[in-house]
């Protein structure tokens, strides 16, 4: 797959529910995890501010600026009454964010001094390659240490070269006309020219996605999270991405309910791959159930609060047979077509096609691969036709699962590598 495929790849994969994390690829098992993992993303182009994120954002800069600096620049290049009333009126994300950026900062000269006014602090911003330095390590194992709790003996190099330097590459392309940057990358906060915090970002084709953050301990009162979050929003509506993925969305984590405060956003169905906005109805429907399929909960009728009897729901044969289904968890799931319980087609995990399914829609003879330097088709394997797709041990039943994961469209598209 060339480079530029790449990225289209990637953004198919965030749209059915699949994540990079460094090197590695996984995908959630919403229905039976103990706290279903939503893919949440947010409509950039029509960002809504709330207040607390104005807020955040506006004490970041007066910090920054510092009180000696605004009260020079209030009286050396004063604002008109049309932009203080402006500003008091509409908060505009782009401005906000830039304000205080060093090749943003207006720097006049101060008449009684000669010399220009300068801010209390110098603060940049770079989007940079997602490259292991010894200066993002140090933020790493700050973050780390002191917000997750991990131990010294915890946090490693390697550790952080694995699951934050994908070493995936970085290219530009021009797309409608627009110049737009496409790769991992690593946004880059630096106050004063020390580096306080890391935000690692995918730029894919149509989206922003956000993969982690960290900071150091020395400027968590000034709540990076927020300002992170905002400058990433601006970041795709200036580049053109269009929306900004926020990772997981987890209900029953208190400390990932802030997603839900960044609108209009919208949570991935887990079932078929379709996207429904986070309203209050559907927050009430996180709250009241552990696993919520929106396109489950319309087919079926359900209230948003607790589910009612069955005899209250009144639905037919073929719909019980679909809540039954929809209710059971992984311990509640029997074992299928012959496969132990670490199978893929025994878990019941949502978007994951059946083996039938398999069978009937994917030519999994046909899928090429890549075995030394040549091209060839599974079914030219020898003995691929006699291998038991039921034997997990099979490369059969490998491919299998493997397929049903991705999709059809997916396995049309991608060449596997066998290292023998």
């Amino acid at each position: 797959m060339n480079v530029n495929r790449l990225w289209y790849f990637l953004m198919w994969l965030l749209q059915i529910n699949h994540w990079p994390s460094g090197t590695y690829l996984y995908k959630p098992d919403c229905r039976n995890s103990c706290c279903p993992n939503y893919t949440i993303r947010l409509d950039a182009i029509n960002y809504e501010s709330r207040k607390d994120q104005r807020q955040t954002i506006n004490a970041w800069n007066r910090f920054v600026t510092g009180p000696e600096y605004r009260a020079k620049a209030a009286r050396l290049c004063p604002k008109t009454r049309e932009e203080k009333k402006r500003r008091k009126n509409h908060f505009d994300l782009l401005t906000a964010v830039h304000d205080v950026e060093s090749p943003w900062v207006q720097r006049p000269t101060d008449s009684r001094t000669k010399r220009p006014i300068t801010p209390a602090h110098e603060f940049e911003v770079l989007l940079e390659a997602d490259d292991y330095t010894e200066e993002k390590y140090q933020v790493f194992e700050n973050y780390q240490r002191h917000v997750h709790n991990e131990k010294p003996t915890e946090i490693s190099r390697s550790g952080f070269k694995r699951f934050l330097c994908s070493g995936l590459g970085q290219i530009d392309q021009v797309f409608d006309g627009k110049k737009q940057k496409l790769g991992s990358y690593h946004q880059c906060y630096r106050l004063d020219g020390r580096l306080v915090a890391m935000g690692v970002l995918d730029l894919l084709p149509g989206c922003v996605s956000s993969v982690y953050l960290i900071y150091h301990q020395d400027v968590k009162e000034w709540y990076f999270g927020k300002l992170s979050a905002m400058r990433e929003i601006s970041l795709a509506i200036e580049g053109g991405y269009n929306y900004y993925y926020m990772g997981f969305y987890i209900h029953s984590c208190i400390k990932m309910r802030y997603k839900s405060q960044y609108q209009p956003s919208y949570i991935l169905d887990p079932e078929t791959y379709s996207w429904d906005r986070l309203t209050a109805d559907v927050l009430e429907r996180l709250s009241a159930r552990k696993y919520v399929s929106m396109s489950v909960e319309r087919d079926l009728r359900l209230p948003p609060n607790k589910i009612p009897s069955i005899k209250e729901l009144k639905l037919d044969s073929a719909e019980l047979t679909r809540f039954s289904d929809y209710q059971k968890e992984r311990n509640q799931v029997g074992p299928r077509h012959g496969f132990d319980s670490t199978s893929a087609f025994d878990l019941g995990m949502p978007g994951i096609m059946s083996l039938a399914e398999v069978q009937k829609e994917i030519p999994l003879g046909r899928w090429t691969i890549k075995l030394r330097s040549m091209l060839v088709h599974l079914e030219d394997l020898q003995g691929w036709a006699g291998w038991d797709i039921h034997d997990k041990t099979s490369l059969k039943a490998y491919v299998a699962e493997l397929a049903a994961g991705l999709g059809p469209g997916l396995v049309k598209q991608l060449v596997l590598t066998l290292d023998v």
